[in-house]
């Protein structure tokens, strides 16, 4: 908005002639597409007003008097205009007007300028409380928020105190067919701009949330995951090539522990502590959630972490990069005849699903060993596997009963 051009425009009103022949003299700024209007308390003869100089002729003491007031008028307004670009984010006509009159304006911010703000608090927070890859999520999203003011503003910010649902709205439009973002994307973004309101209202830069009645579209993704049969499969089968056995075993031990790939690669020894009930257990901590994550280690991960275990390595593990190891999967797949498209990540849900739900293991203690911070999250994630397993149950319940 500091790009702007303020327009000064003296004008009369003939419509208000008083008995003595003269008008009313007026003063109009407009900014932005806006006009405000307000009396000069001069009055001239309608006459002697030239419009397109902005004077009034002839000259003499009473017009050379008048000029000098709307002279005056001029370099008021200029001097208000120019402090508000230096002080201001943004600001409108009546700002302007208000600086003008000498009366006490609230320095606003922005909505983009709060995103910035918002940026520097959670900047102190990477290593701490966040990772740096979410940090830089959040930059990204700054930057299509910023594009979106100037598509549908014309202009570097808003008022953040003018933010209404509406702009939400819009901004969910901009980026479904501008950006071309997919549901389950754009809700990340919204998600994340949700935040820096709250961050807002909370520091007292906007009295009310505009996202109060917000609620985005829910996204339903299938989970996909190796059956039972699948699973086995893949555990018998072995590979001639030394780095594909590898990579097979270490997807299965993740089957069995529901690891990522970076809390499996970076797994170390000493991660593997024994616990309460005398059992080894993984203790780390998860790099996208920084929360910690603790599973008990089954016998078919044991096996494996037993076959890698190297004296002169502080990993489980061997190392492996996640395109090199998924690319390898898809090999893997092919030759033990897995449909899907396998990727380390699906290992993780195997666990969730054939290891744990399918073996009947309650869902608050899926959800716990998922690391999920809501079990609200286990269960849309896993609504149709449990469904499929209530299915199975009533089934044979039901055969049961026909015997009897």
């Amino acid at each position: 908005m500091k790009n702007q051009i303020l327009k000064i425009l003296f004008v009369i009103s003939t419509t208000r002639v008083n008995k003595k022949g003269l008008a009313p003299l007026y003063c109009r700024i407009t900014y932005n597409k806006k006009r405000k209007t307000f009396t000069t308390g001069l009055f001239i003869n309608p006459n002697y007003w030239d419009s397109k100089s902005q004077k009034v002729e002839p000259p003499n003491e009473s017009s050379n008097f008048i000029n000098t007031q709307l002279s005056l008028i001029t370099t008021k307004v200029n001097q208000a205009f120019l402090l508000l670009q230096v002080n201001q984010v943004n600001f409108d006509v009546e700002d302007v007007y208000r600086q003008y009159k000498g009366e006490n304006i609230k320095i606003e911010v922005g909505v983009y300028e709060v995103y910035i703000i918002f940026l520097e608090y959670l900047k102190k927070l990477v290593g701490k409380e966040l990772i740096l890859k979410t940090y830089q999520k959040y930059e990204t999203y700054g930057k299509h928020l910023k594009s979106f003011i100037k598509w549908k503003y014309k202009s570097n910010d808003v008022k953040l105190s003018n933010l209404k649902s509406s702009f939400i709205v819009h901004y969910e439009y901009y980026l479904k067919t501008e950006k071309n973002f997919a549901q389950i994307t754009l809700n990340k973004v919204l998600q994340r701009f949700r935040r820096v309101i709250k961050f807002a209202v909370a520091e007292d830069y906007l009295d009310k949330d505009p996202f109060m009645l917000y609620k985005a579209k829910s996204v339903k993704k299938e989970v996909v995951y190796l059956t039972q049969e699948e699973l086995k499969n893949l555990e018998n089968q072995d590979f001639e090539i030394e780095r594909v056995q590898q990579i097979k075993d270490m997807f299965v031990f993740c089957c069995y522990t529901g690891l990522a790939f970076k809390e499996m690669s970076a797994l170390k020894k000493t991660d593997i502590v024994k616990e309460f009930d005398g059992n080894l257990w993984i203790n780390v901590q998860r790099v996208k959630t920084s929360r910690s994550y603790k599973v008990p280690l089954l016998p078919q991960a044991k096996k494996v972490m037993e076959k890698y275990d190297n004296e002169s390595s502080e990993y489980v593990l061997p190392k492996m990069s996640n395109p090199k190891f998924n690319a390898y999967l898809k090999e893997i797949a092919d030759v033990v005849g897995i449909k899907i498209n396998l990727t380390h990540h699906i290992a993780r849900k195997t666990f969730a699903t054939t290891v744990l739900l399918y073996n009947d293991v309650p869902m608050e203690i899926v959800s716990q060993l998922l690391g999920h911070s809501k079990i609200q999250t286990t269960q849309e994630h896993y609504a149709k596997v449990v469904q499929k397993k209530v299915s199975e149950h009533i089934f044979k319940l039901g055969k049961k009963l026909n015997k009897n």
